[in-house]
């Protein structure tokens, strides 16, 4: 069974701040509906564990993640495989940035996933609005984080400051 969804917003950080924001697995997974957890196998290849529950078929599926797709600071998409209890899914989530009118940024979001497997046959149409929900849930998130303020690095006193105060 297959879900696609599109869709777009705009924020005001930069392009390059979206960017970056999308490539740091840190900040992007814990956006996942139902995230538990993160293990990173190097820059571009994650492992996350999420909350997995679709009629009575509950549990914890491990999703192999992939940063397939970065173009600095205009695209990157995401390509995910897991296995969920009764069932195996794969999807794609891309993200095309582009600046917009006073320097902020339009964010055209796009996500297809293929769910195989008796999951898919048990709870077949539940799939599809349950989809959309959790997919709204990231697509949200995504945007609350991006509008918020981005974090200023600490200032760190002069070192001449610091040795004159511990005298």
């Amino acid at each position: 069974m297959a879900i696609k969804l599109e869709g777009a917003f705009e924020v005001v950080r930069s392009p390059e701040q979206v960017y970056e924001f999308l490539v740091d697995p840190n900040k992007f997974a814990p956006l996942l509906p139902e995230f538990r957890g993160m293990s990173m196998q190097d820059p571009n290849h994650f492992t996350v564990k999420v909350n997995v529950g679709v009629s009575h078929i509950k549990g914890v599926a491990e999703v192999k993640m992939e940063l397939a797709q970065v173009d600095r600071p205009k695209r990157a998409q995401y390509k995910g495989q897991g296995t969920v209890a009764g069932g195996n899914v794969t999807f794609t989530a891309g993200f095309d940035l582009s600046q917009v009118n006073g320097g902020g940024t339009k964010v055209s979001w796009q996500g297809e996933a293929q769910v195989f497997g008796r999951l898919a046959s048990i709870a077949g149409g539940l799939l599809e609005p349950l989809g959309r929900k959790n997919v709204k849930k990231l697509i949200d998130g995504l945007q609350a984080a991006l509008t918020q303020p981005e974090p200023q690095a600490a200032v760190q006193p002069d070192a001449a400051q610091t040795s004159t105060q511990q005298n």
